[in-house]
């Protein structure tokens, strides 16, 4: 019986350690994130940068090769073109020919996509780059917008796991598996 007692105070006193880090990682819900934005920062950056290391003499790619690069459907890249986001070439027979500008570009539009940046933002935002370098501060607003959006939504499901976390250590289950 001391035993259960002593293994329960343990699991209450790991999971509400595990709480106060998690709060404090959080900057208590208002400061700025550093959990888990911070540890995966340079690796997306590098990532980014490699997906985008198409240099000036890569070979132009097909709609299949972009596909696969991506990790979006043709179908995608074709709504893309569709929806005057990418400007797509074609060969003597008909078919698409994604130059590196065009593939940097959607590299950039499949990650805002994925992070949930609303088509008509994405729309707008293209708009503004065709435009010129004049609108260069209200590109940059807008992915600042963006940015503090996603922070906020990490911060919330940030929360969300630690309370997950909390209650599978009050069970008796090992937060963190």
């Amino acid at each position: 019986m001391v035993d259960s007692h002593m293994a329960s105070e343990r699991t209450v006193s790991s999971s509400t350690d595990l709480m106060n880090r998690a709060l404090a990682a959080l900057g208590e819900l208002g400061g700025p994130v550093t959990f888990p934005v911070a540890s995966l920062a340079p690796a997306s950056v590098e990532a980014i940068h490699r997906l985008t290391e198409t240099g000036d003499s890569a070979e132009p790619m097909t709609i299949a090769e972009v596909s696969e690069l991506l990790t979006v459907s043709a179908h995608t890249l074709r709504y893309y073109e569709r929806a005057n986001l990418v400007d797509v070439e074609r060969d003597s027979r008909g078919h698409r020919i994604y130059s590196p500008e065009a593939v940097r570009r959607l590299v950039f539009l499949t990650r805002m996509r994925l992070s949930g940046m609303p088509m008509r933002d994405l729309q707008h935002y293209v708009a503004l780059v065709d435009a010129g370098a004049e609108t260069v501060p209200e590109r940059l607003d807008m992915l600042i917008e963006h940015r503090d959006t996603l922070r906020r939504q990490i911060r919330e499901l940030t929360l969300s796991l630690v309370a997950t976390e909390y209650k599978i250590a009050t069970y008796g289950g090992h937060a963190g598996e």
